[in-house]
């Protein structure tokens, strides 16, 4: 991978990052679906400006609008609001290492989809060695009977499964431009996610500098921006070395959170880091491939 791609994958990762630093701030004075809401919103309005400023053309079969629909409910606006959830039970290093489960959800549900790709034994052990961490992550809360930590822990897990029904629902649109894809998707989910935090919230009150700061960053940088990249980048580099985004996340998260919102860990979050760090360097493989053409 050239050095130019891997400062890309390295600044995505630090933005990535920042979402749940975002997220932590958002969180004192807007409930969960209306940070959805609005990230998924600005990123919308974001993506929409992109593909009007370089002239890109709508798909013009009206069926697939109703798969942008479904696609942005699953990959935006139930995680989104899920990830801000757990984050009022735990901080934000620890929704983001949990978030870094993404790769190995994906593995399962991979072996379950029609034309899914098939597991090995090394990402079976990835597989294994992912829930190990969470477990360990979980530990703490278990023992204290911390029932609240566990549901966020649980939520964050059902985020991170929603992305992994997503990337290979998102495999019925190779042929869309990927910012009309971004755009739509993002479109689709603003248009569930709005009407769903006025029933649950009423009218949002973001009354401070530090909260509109936080909405703009996570709806244009994290979304819009990021997005724009991250579809560029993964034609070129591939999905295995693209995934190593989800090792620069926490660590982003982790120190974002530490210096700025005066977050600790635990012992046992760094050790539920590694085991999920572990299972990621299985699933993609290259570290076993190399093991095993020193052996021969």
């Amino acid at each position: 991978m050239a050095l130019r791609d891997w400062l890309w994958v390295i600044l995505l990762g630090a933005i990535w990052g920042c979402s749940f630093l975002f997220n932590a701030v958002l969180i004192r004075e807007l409930g969960p679906l209306w940070v959805s809401a609005g990230r998924v919103g600005i990123g919308a309005l974001g993506c929409w400006a992109f593909v009007f400023a370089f002239g890109k053309k709508l798909p013009r079969e009206r069926a697939i609008y109703g798969h942008f629909l479904v696609l942005g409910i699953l990959s935006y606006a139930i995680p989104f609001a899920l990830f801000p959830l757990s984050q009022a039970y735990l901080a934000s290093g620890v929704a983001a290492i949990i978030n870094a489960m993404t790769p190995i959800m994906t593995v399962i549900v991979s072996q379950f989809w029609h034309g899914g790709e098939k597991v090995s034994w090394s990402k079976s052990a990835g597989v294994l060695s992912g829930f190990a961490g969470v477990a360990i992550l979980a530990s703490p809360a278990l023992a204290a009977g911390g029932t609240s930590q566990i549901w966020a822990i649980a939520a964050c897990l059902l985020a991170t499964i929603c992305y992994a029904v997503s990337l290979n629902y998102a495999r019925n649109f190779k042929h869309i431009d990927p910012s009309i894809l971004a755009a739509c998707a993002l479109s689709g989910a603003t248009v569930a996610a709005v009407p769903a935090a006025f029933l649950m919230h009423g009218i949002p009150h973001l009354v401070t500098v530090e909260g509109w700061a936080a909405m703009l960053g996570i709806g244009l940088l994290a979304t819009a921006f990021a997005f724009q990249i991250m579809y560029r980048l993964l034609p070129r580099i591939g999905a295995t070395n693209f995934s190593v985004v989800t090792f620069i996340a926490p660590v982003s998260a982790i120190l974002l959170g530490f210096t700025l919102l005066g977050e600790t860990l635990k012992p046992e979050h760094i050790m539920g880091m590694i085991g999920i760090f572990i299972g990621l360097l299985l699933i993609d493989g290259r570290i076993v491939r190399r093991w095993q053409r020193a052996k021969t």
